[in-house]
């Protein structure tokens, strides 16, 4: 079958040869002639299989026809980050050259100013956040009467933002009579639930299982210590073996993030990094050097694991094992795209062990347990945390690593001290009446100031503190 088949106008059909696509995928084919015959449809499809086109394209022919009104928009798409709301109006502008349809974006990070003075000319395709819409609407800058086709995409993203009840309010504000169509990795049951309220006797295409993974896509766990500096070396042990074209580093925390991509460039990688902190125009220009190839690595929190479609990714390596299974899946969702094949590898510390079953449970697979390439544990490398590396003793005794320590039984290790004031805060100690009550301490124990007093006092008998009284009057005497 080919897109000729599916009842798309000859002007959409020239701008989809041009854009390099010649037979559609299994959503495209299922969804596209029951959008174009006005029915309400539930999609459920794993991610990278085309959902974002399925829409689209049948919604610029709907929309060929018809004119727009101030304030007014005639459809809307809500996407639940600004990075696939931007996306799925490249996609627009991709398909709809050959027709005169006016869109406009409305993300938050941005000015207002624009967003408010294109919905005064009137769109035909309004594509937002939630976040920014409500905001707008509550300004009375825009009226959604005029609506006449919801799209709802990554639906369960939606939820676990916490999105559902904007949603629901947007969707009372429309007008009862409309096409919905509802998009989603998964079909939890609040999602289900607020199908059933808002669509009218849709149409449900399921294309895969939900939550499976995409099986052009080679997984690996690698198991690696649990501390920060051991896992950047296993991962740069990682990128150095393969040929990596361009991949995706996630990580659990916007910190991890900005840690690890300062790390990165540090060793020569060419990094960008991406996550909820940084501005809109920031977010952007990263990812547009990311597409141009000026950088092959791009480091990103979960605000880009949904959706975004970025053309040969190679590889895509989870720094940290995601807290939540379904987030497994669409991470690795970004590689092993439109028929390409691709990598995922999952660093994984001892914690992770119930996140991992977890994974597991839910893809209904067992992943492969390789080690880091080289065979041999990662070191501290001189980019790890001074709370981390260990500690380098500047006296005559080489200390033992904080590594090594950390491997012997309890039993054999000593208590940590407390931490202790300068030596002109402190207050001078009790004599002790018997020095042989305190086991001796050699100098791999003693920072430089205490070992120049041992060797200009004397040998080191085991006392360092200040001289008893009764020492005093007998040298003095």
């Amino acid at each position: 079958m080919s897109f000729a088949d599916l009842g798309l106008s000859d002007e959409l059909l020239r701008a989809v040869t041009d854009a390099g696509y010649s037979e559609p995928t299994p959503i495209q084919k299922q969804a596209i002639p029951s959008v174009l015959m006005g029915r309400d449809l539930i999609g459920i499809a794993q991610t990278g299989t085309g959902k974002t086109a399925a829409f689209v394209l049948p919604m610029i022919d709907i929309l060929g026809e018809g004119r727009t009104r101030a304030l007014m928009p005639r459809s809307l798409i809500l996407e639940p980050t600004r990075e696939l709301a931007a996306q799925v109006a490249e996609n627009f502008d991709k398909y709809g050259v050959n027709h005169k349809l006016s869109m406009a974006l409305l993300i938050g990070g941005v000015q207002m100013g624009d967003q408010v003075k294109a919905l005064q000319g009137g769109v035909d395709v309004l594509i937002a956040t939630p976040g920014r819409l409500m905001d707008l609407f509550e300004r009375g800058k825009i009226l959604l009467t005029g609506c006449n086709l919801l799209v709802i995409d990554e639906a369960d993203r939606m939820l676990d933002m916490g999105f559902i009840p904007d949603i629901e309010t947007i969707c009372t504000k429309l007008p009862k009579q409309r096409q919905t169509l509802l998009f989603s990795a998964t079909m939890p049951p609040v999602i289900k639930k607020l199908a059933d309220k808002f669509l009218d006797n849709p149409k449900q295409i399921e294309v895969a299982r939900p939550a499976t993974t995409n099986t052009n896509i080679a997984q690996r766990l690698v198991p690696v210590p649990s501390s920060a500096f051991e896992k950047r070396k296993a991962l740069r042990a990682l990128l150095e073996a393969d040929d990596v074209q361009t991949g995706i580093i996630f990580c659990n925390r916007k910190t991890t993030v900005r840690e690890l991509n300062k790390s990165l460039k540090k060793y020569g990688f060419r990094s960008g990094e991406i996550h909820g902190d940084m501005d809109q125009p920031a977010r952007l220009a990263e990812l547009d050097k990311f597409k141009k190839g000026e950088i092959n690595l791009l480091v990103a929190s979960d605000v880009a694991a949904r959706g975004l479609d970025i053309k040969g990714v190679s590889h895509v390596y989870n720094f940290d094992a995601p807290w939540h299974p379904d987030d497994y899946v669409h991470r690795i969702g970004r590689t092993g795209r439109a028929g390409a094949t691709g990598t995922a590898y999952t660093l994984i510390t001892p914690e992770d062990a119930e996140n991992i079953a977890e994974i597991e449970k839910l893809t209904g697979q067992k992943i492969e347990r390789v080690a880091v390439p080289g065979g041999k544990a990662p070191d501290a490398g001189d980019d790890a945390p001074s709370e981390e590396a260990p500690k380098r003793g500047r006296g005559r005794g080489k200390p033992a690593a904080k590594a090594d320590r950390a491997e012997k039984p309890a039993s054999e290790t000593r208590p940590a001290r407390e931490e202790r004031a300068p030596r002109e805060e402190r207050a001078p100690r009790a004599p002790r009446p018997e020095r042989e009550s305190r086991p001796p301490r050699g100098d791999t124990r003693r920072d430089e100031s205490r070992r120049r007093e041992a060797e200009d006092d004397g040998p080191d008998d085991g006392w360092n503190g200040p001289l008893p009284d009764f020492l005093n009057f007998t040298l003095s005497a």
